[in-house]
């Protein structure tokens, strides 16, 4: 399906306006507003407050029993844009749509004109936006609340921009594509003392020291080297001032993985590490380790449709339907464990090129040339999944 110069100008002002307008997890209300507005003049059903700001509009045609849904994140990041050159950067301080949510938004609503204004499937769509991407929590929250019992879809589809991969090219895998993401707080408790008589004191930061690289040999010396798994340290507080030493410390950071097993191990050996090393120097300590995201595992019958609706839309030789894996993590991955769907990449840009500035970074964009590949991409989902009577006689 073509995408005309008006569509595309139509997603650039939505996608623009998320950016200026972000807000931060299950705070999205003037966002949810937005998209609501949007998708009611389109003609689809709507249904808001589900999971707290997320929301679901259904679109039907014929009378085909079929139903697909189609997710976008609408949630920003709480962090400063630096690019404050652009027109439609951030008017709100310190948070900033740095990972794309609003591009795929406003591919989502482009797709959601396209089917409404030719209907040509047999079945229904649920356009489902979703809050609380970032921290893990929207997916559940909506599913918590009815969203496939009141909503029911066969399969659930989504997208996230990769800068980094080229514009035009689309990628994913059967299995896992993104890894689990677990949280880790470590809190030492020693004996502080005065900075010149370190014998009289058991000393927090060194421990914290010891266990920073401890915990770095987990990954080496305890898991199965054919298993993906990264244990990150990327906090470090003290009490402790120039001439004191610190009598607490606390420690945070986080691990990716993609097995239950390898989540299981990580946990023990940090807890074990963290308690022996304390132990050894006379102070105590709490773990703290808290499940963040799942995996996002793509069902092994739905990729192929993805890659083949990519393939539509792009091209054959832009496809890679067994791209590597990645450490990164996405809530989608909630929506997997409950019903079948797959997850594409889709790139942003190429390193040095418009869209190649990483994800999370102060001065990246989502890039604008990107948001009619995705929306015909949906559409193209939508199309193979739910044809339409015509287009069945016809093959």
């Amino acid at each position: 399906m073509y995408v005309d110069d008006e569509l595309q100008t139509r997603m650039v002002r939505w996608r623009h306006h998320f950016h200026q307008f972000p807000e931060t997890g299950f705070n999205e209300h003037r966002t949810a507003d937005y998209v609501a507005g949007v998708l009611e003049l389109l003609g689809p059903e709507v249904y808001r407050g589900i999971g707290g700001t997320g929301l679901v509009a259904s679109l039907r045609a014929g009378d085909g029993p079929g139903v697909i849904g189609l997710r976008a994140d609408m949630d920003a990041l709480a962090m400063t844009e630096t690019a404050q050159d652009r027109p439609h950067a951030s008017r709100n301080a310190g948070c900033m749509h740095g990972c794309g949510h609003d591009g795929h938004m406003a591919m989502v609503l482009g797709a959601a004109q396209l089917l409404a204004q030719q209907p040509d499937f047999n079945g229904t769509v649920r356009f489902i936006f979703q809050p609380a991407e970032e921290h893990g929590r929207g997916a559940a929250a909506m599913i918590e609340d009815g969203l496939f019992g009141r909503f029911p879809v066969d399969e659930i589809y989504g997208a996230h921009n990769i800068p980094g991969m080229p514009v035009g090219h689309i990628a994913t895998r059967v299995g896992g594509i993104m890894a689990s993401e677990d949280n880790f707080v470590i809190r030492i408790h020693g004996r502080g003392g005065h900075a010149a008589r370190p014998h009289m004191a058991a000393d927090s930061l060194v421990i914290a020291a010891e266990i920073i690289l401890a915990l770095q040999t987990i990954v080496a010396r305890s898991v199965d080297p054919g298993e993906p798994a990264v244990v990150s340290c990327t906090e470090i507080f003290s009490d402790g001032i120039r001439n004191a030493i610190p009598s607490n410390v606390t420690i945070k950071g986080d691990t990716r993985s993609y097995s239950p097993e390898v989540q299981a191990l990580l946990e023990r050996r940090m807890r074990e590490l963290c308690h022996g090393i304390c132990s050894a120097h006379g102070a105590q300590c709490e773990v703290e380790y808290t499940r963040e995201f799942a995996p996002t595992v793509n069902w092994p019958q739905c990729v192929p449709v993805a890659a083949a609706a990519a393939v539509a839309v792009v091209g054959q030789d832009k496809v890679d339907a067994d791209v590597r894996p990645m450490m990164i993590s996405e809530d989608f991955g909630a929506f997997l464990k409950v019903v079948p769907g797959a997850f594409v990449f889709i790139g942003n840009g190429a390193a040095g090129s418009p869209g190649g500035v990483p994800l999370h970074n102060g001065t990246y964009d989502f890039n604008d040339s990107v948001l009619p590949i995705g929306a015909r991409y949906f559409v193209e989902l939508v199309r193979q999944r739910l044809p339409s009577q015509a287009s069945t006689s016809d093959a």
